[in-house]
């Protein structure tokens, strides 16, 4: 001990000088080392054999870092202040896919900063946490290469950032859907379904793999140690609230492998036969599954389903592609004008509905343009149009939700989608319309026998299935029922005094 000290007290001198130092060192080699623990002198030597690659979590899980955040949107377009350009690039990189968007929207919208106080939603905040911990880029291991000695698989120090993203991403979730009622917390899954479901057969996979008990509670293998620490242990809560967002059953399971079967992907219709082969009980599900997913619909028509708070937009990134949509698109001419006219109209965009596009100012479609989150160019692109129709839909809209309802019955503007064209019809007729209380019991009824005309007809919804499997509307079809709708197109010239002006659009 007298040595030990002796020797602090020789270093500490400051008279003694760097030279005197370093040969007292050199003297008392063996003291100092004798004296010095044993676990420090193993550190020494074997630190720096283990290189840079390893994680900080191989030496210090609880002190793994986080990984560096992404850049904030350069510029500022005129129609948008800073903090809503760099909301929407978050919006459009969360809506692709992108991991570190997808948490850095979450923080933006839990208010973690002073700045973005006005954003605080904690259901939008709680939307993307899930969004990220879904999202295979979290957990997916990046590195080519394996740890030494073979451990944990092959993981470096990016893969350790993005676990310990994970593991905040949980417990900020928890926190999140704990505070919330059982309505909001609906909204939440609402809205990931959502986001998931335009993704094609990805998303529903995702969605598929997050109700299925053989995954971790967000669809990652069941192994992933961010998974296992969720579900918590006699010494730790872990996340109880997060697990219980999306509740584990085969049925939905089956149906989301069933739907991402339906959009033609080769890799889904062999996760499905996996799926059914893994138990007897889950087979015997098809038939059930099958008539389900026949009328599911995605839970909102488009998002956001409410405006928010602070006066930034909830703008719909989702960009769903494919020959079918692409064609529908195509087919966006055969929908009269009038109509996208009357839903301006209806949500206060022009004071009245319009008969030709030519019509539609440059401020009207930039006023429009900007309500949706979608940039102010001026002139209306067909998705912007199909936008229209299905904002004045949501917003309650008869006439709007009867012409969405034949657009989906004949794949104009959007695939042709018979679930969603009865969801529709339903939503129209509720409000009165005898329009849709026509269509609904004869327009689905087709190849069904004794369905009244003036009856909405039960039979029609029992018999839903067999009436649409051999139901091929034409384009005649579709003018006919518009027909109905509206009154016919008058010449441009004869409208543009006032309009429709005589009738009730509200």
């Amino acid at each position: 001990m007298h040595e030990t000290s002796d020797a602090a007290s020789h270093l500490a001198a400051p008279w003694h000088g760097l030279g005197r130092g370093l040969a007292y060192l050199v003297e008392h080699r063996w003291t100092l080392i004798r004296r010095t623990p044993v676990g420090a002198v193993v550190a020494a030597v074997v630190i720096p054999l283990v290189g840079c690659d390893t994680g900080p979590s191989f030496w210090f899980h609880k002190r793994a870092s986080a990984c560096p955040r992404p850049q904030a949107a350069q510029g500022v377009s005129g129609q948008f202040n800073q903090q809503q350009q760099e909301i929407r690039t978050f919006r459009q990189g969360g809506f692709r896919g992108d991991f570190f968007a997808q948490l850095e929207l979450a923080r933006r919208y839990e208010g973690q900063r002073a700045a973005d106080k006005n954003l605080e939603d904690p259901v939008e905040a709680a939307v993307w946490y899930a969004m990220a911990l879904a999202n295979s880029g979290g957990y997916s291991p990046i590195a080519a290469y394996e740890r030494r000695g073979g451990k944990d698989g092959p993981l470096s120090r990016f893969d350790d950032c993005r676990a310990f993203e994970r593991h905040a991403a949980y417990g900020a979730l928890d926190r999140l859907l704990s505070r919330m009622s059982t309505e909001e917390r609906e909204k939440v899954r609402n809205r990931v379904i959502y986001i998931l479901s335009t993704r094609g057969a990805d998303g529903y996979r995702t969605l598929a793999r997050m109700h299925d008990g053989y995954f971790g509670p967000f669809g990652e293998p069941s192994d992933n140690l961010q998974a296992i620490e969720a579900y918590g242990s006699a010494k730790r809560t872990g996340a109880p609230a997060a697990l219980d967002l999306f509740r584990r059953n085969d049925v939905d399971a089956y149906l989301y492998n069933y739907l991402a079967v339906q959009t033609g992907d080769v890799s889904a219709y062999v996760m499905l036969k996996d799926f059914e082969r893994s138990s007897p009980q889950r087979a015997s599900y098809g038939g059930f599954v099958e008539a389900k997913a026949k009328r599911w619909i995605p839970p909102y028509e488009f998002y956001p389903p409410e405006s928010p708070d602070s006066g930034v937009p909830h703008s719909d990134e989702s960009d769903p592609s494919g020959e079918a949509r692409e064609a529908a698109l195509a087919r966006l001419p055969e929908l009269p004008f009038v109509h996208i006219g009357e839903s301006l109209a209806y949500l206060r965009v022009i004071p009245s509905p319009l008969l030709d596009e030519r019509m539609l100012s440059l401020n009207d479609a930039q006023t429009f343009q900007a309500m949706i989150g979608r940039p102010a160019t001026g002139r209306l692109t067909g998705v912007e149009k199909v936008r229209a129709v299905q904002y004045a839909a949501v917003n309650g809209s008869s006439k709007a939700q009867l012409v969405l309802a034949v657009m989906y019955s004949e794949g104009v503007g959007v695939p042709r989608d018979y679930a969603r064209a009865y969801h529709w019809y339903e939503e129209a007729e509720r409000q009165g319309s005898a329009e849709a209380k026509y269509a609904m019991s004869t327009f689905f009824s087709l190849g069904l026998q004794g369905v009244a005309d003036q009856d909405r007809a039960k039979a029609v919804v029992y018999q839903l299935d067999g009436a649409l499997a051999g139901f091929k509307p034409s384009v005649w079809r579709l003018q006919q029922l518009l027909s109905q709708v509206s009154r016919p197109p008058r010449a441009v010239g004869e409208a543009r005094a006032q309009p429709y002006a005589e009738r009730d659009y509200r």
